[in-house]
């Protein structure tokens, strides 16, 4: 269970969030997501979808946010979720969209819209000793607000020859961008050679 002494009441939240909400959030994604680490084995970056699908679904419980009924082409799912009662167009002010990540500070969308983003960090303990029966550990929440200028395109490098990825858009600086941004920090887990670990290095 996070620990309320692990939260930032500093940092400024989307329109009507609440730290409570986040909180049962990170309950929910962690014991979600751990029943599902085998597909983290097989491949690690469908794996932090699945984390991001369940932080907008916890959300979705426990927050006055609510999954955004997209009516437009599937490429253009934005957001994620919605303020309850916001009405459409949806102002930036009221979109918030759920990612998740194992690195520290890299963020990456394929969009570059402007809105609430909050951001799952995320890392693997397979052997559960930081957390009895968890295999995954939220132990950071970034939360922000971006606007189209904090993205910069990432041009696709697929091509006939094969290889390659789609492009995205990552954002600009994202250490300075987000280091006073984390609404929850776990204070048990600090970064080593850029990797989350445990204090006493047990994982």
């Amino acid at each position: 269970m996070p620990k309320p002494s692990d939260f930032n009441p500093e940092v400024a939240l989307p329109p009507g969030l609440t730290l409570a909400s986040v909180s049962k959030s990170i309950e929910y994604v962690e014991r979600q997501a751990s029943e599902l680490v085998d597909i983290y084995l097989e491949q690690q970056n469908i794996f932090s979808a699945v984390v991001g699908i369940y932080g907008a679904k916890a959300l979705d419980t426990h927050s006055i946010y609510e999954k955004h009924k997209h009516t437009s082409l599937a490429q253009t799912r934005f957001p994620d979720l919605k303020r309850r009662g916001s009405s459409e167009p949806i102002r930036p002010q009221d979109c918030l969209e759920s990612k998740a990540s194992k690195r520290p500070w890299a963020l990456q969308a394929h969009y570059d819209h402007a809105g609430w983003y909050i951001v799952w960090r995320y890392m693997v303990d397979l052997t559960e000793t930081i957390e009895a029966g968890q295999s995954v550990i939220i132990w950071r929440v970034d939360i922000a607000f971006l606007t189209q200028d904090d993205w910069k395109y990432e041009g696709s490098r697929a091509g006939k020859e094969g290889g390659g990825r789609t492009h995205t858009y990552g954002l600009r600086r994202p250490f300075k961008r987000l280091k006073d941004l984390a609404a929850y920090s776990r204070s048990d887990i600090v970064l080593k050679s850029s990797k989350p670990t445990p204090q006493n290095g047990s994982v």
